[in-house]
């Protein structure tokens, strides 16, 4: 059975917790450790059950191209062509034999590879070196031995219950024979390959799919004797023979990758985990990352509805990093969402100062207007973030919030260097936004007058005479002369 993820419908889930039933996906789970197979439920700590891939992977009937183009990687196709031509070319005597013999047991044994390698999540072929070297040639032995107990089972049941018996016998070991050859590939094991219950309950678990894959293996195996008895009729024996070897190595590996597959994709209801593991490089580092944790924390409990508990983490996580801009706008748009005022003025200058970042003059008026309604005559303390924020109005639109944001300053701040920029700012506003010149024209004269010592000083002469021609107040224009 196939299960989304509780906090985000639609995304197949990762793991489960057995205590709290809940799903959860990758993002609600950054922390996790997936090689390892560990991660604890962010809810009640307990260890969860890690599902695989198996709630995400494509089902196999959508996959039939790939199966088909799987052989034509680069390391089966050497293994390929090395275990149908070199017995070609090797010498008709008790030698040439053994090199058949000992290329077709690795054949054999890098197609029971491909079945565990796809099973465990890998989609791109095993290396050649798993058909040449290491052990696992015991496994043709195993198969042997598996035909010889089913050939049992059958000839057993013939001679106890007649004819019926047996060919009902036949029919279970031709349906189950697929079964047997992937409990055989995992668990390397002749009993359970042969035991009738356990093959039973592996087709069962896998359900209607397991008939489906068989029609398929049928029509293929139809498709593999017909091209080799095309290829041994119609071309001379030096071609059709290595082309029949190709054509027969090439549908088993389609075959043996298929069978792989199904178990990928049933490993929930078969009982164990695997995910991907191709192109994964890098990605634990990631899922460890702390920030990443605190983020699906509150994505879930924002789901959940504990606001309380959302505003209290962001709270105590801004103690920690006082000037963590994305904890800052977490907040804001959690206050702004809850209209909880008090809390918006208590974290105002921070609040005001990621919006002035961001150059989000609407955003800062509504703020301001909010600040504004719930203490009447609210202004702001800092004289450098009350010119931001003007700034930030001023280029936005918002011209009223701007010059009320700069109200009476050099009564508030008569001894700031932000004088002088706070009333440039409020001429041009008034000036280029407003349309009134002449008090543009006054509050440049009063920085004329009063600012003599401020940097802007010099320039006021040219805003005074943009004002009176009623042009844009932008000041001198930049002069890249040189000197001789």
């Amino acid at each position: 059975m196939k299960h989304d993820c509780h906090y985000h419908p639609g995304t197949p889930a990762k793991w489960h917790c057995g205590e709290c039933q809940t799903h959860y996906c990758s993002r609600c789970m950054p922390d996790a450790d997936t090689r390892q197979r560990r991660a604890l439920c962010p809810h009640c700590s307990k260890a969860m059950r890690y599902l695989g891939a198996a709630t995400e992977v494509v089902p196999f009937w959508n996959r039939i191209g790939a199966f088909f183009r799987y052989p034509f990687h680069s390391d089966p196709l050497i293994v390929i062509a090395i275990c149908t031509l070199v017995p070609v070319i090797a010498p008709a005597n008790l030698i040439g034999l053994i090199i058949g013999l000992v290329l077709a047991l690795a054949l054999f044994k890098y197609t029971y590879a491909v079945i565990n390698h796809t099973a465990e999540g890998h989609l791109k072929p095993p290396p050649v070196s798993v058909a040449f070297t290491g052990s696992g040639f015991d496994i043709v032995i195993l198969q042997l031995l598996v035909f010889v107990l089913m050939g049992a089972l059958v000839t057993t049941a013939g001679m106890l219950g007649g004819p019926i018996l047996m060919l009902l016998a036949l029919a279970f070991v031709v349906l189950a024979l697929p079964a047997s050859i992937m409990v055989l590939a995992m668990e390397r094991s002749v009993g359970p390959a042969v035991n009738p219950m356990n093959l039973a309950v592996l087709i069962s678990r896998i359900g209607s799919p397991y008939f489906l894959l068989y029609g398929y293996l049928i029509l293929m195996t139809l498709a593999s004797g017909a091209a080799q008895d095309f290829a041994m009729t119609h071309f001379p024996t030096w071609v059709s023979q290595p082309l029949s070897g190709f054509l027969n190595s090439t549908f088993t590996l389609i075959l043996f990758h298929m069978l792989g597959y199904l178990l990928f994709q049933y490993q929930e209801e078969l009982g164990f985990a695997s995910d991907l593991q191709d192109d994964v490089q890098g990605q634990d580092h990631h899922q460890r990352d702390r920030s990443a944790r605190f983020d699906a924390d509150i994505d879930m409990n924002l789901k959940d509805g504990n606001y309380d508990r959302v505003q209290t983490m962001l709270k105590e996580a801004l103690k920690r990093d006082r000037d963590n801009s994305l904890r800052i706008g977490q907040l804001y748009q959690l206050l702004t969402a809850r209209n909880d005022v008090t809390e918006l003025y208590r974290y105002h200058p921070r609040l005001l100062g990621w919006l002035a970042d961001r150059n989000d003059g609407e955003g800062m008026a509504a703020l301001l207007a909010g600040l504004q309604q719930g203490e009447p005559g609210f202004q702001l303390e800092e004289p450098e973030l009350a010119v931001r924020c003007a700034r930030t109005l001023y280029h936005g639109g918002q011209f009223k919030p701007a010059l009320r944001l700069l109200q009476d300053f050099h009564k508030r701040f008569p001894d700031s260097e932000q004088l002088a920029p706070a009333y440039l700012l409020v001429a041009q506003t008034l000036a280029n936004g407003l349309n009134q010149w002449e008090k543009a024209t006054a509050f440049l004269t009063f920085i004329q007058k009063r600012c003599v010592n401020h940097p802007l000083h010099e320039q006021i002469a040219t805003y005074l005479e943009q004002a009176e021609k009623r042009e844009p107040l932008k000041g001198p224009k930049a002069n890249f002369a040189v000197e001789d």
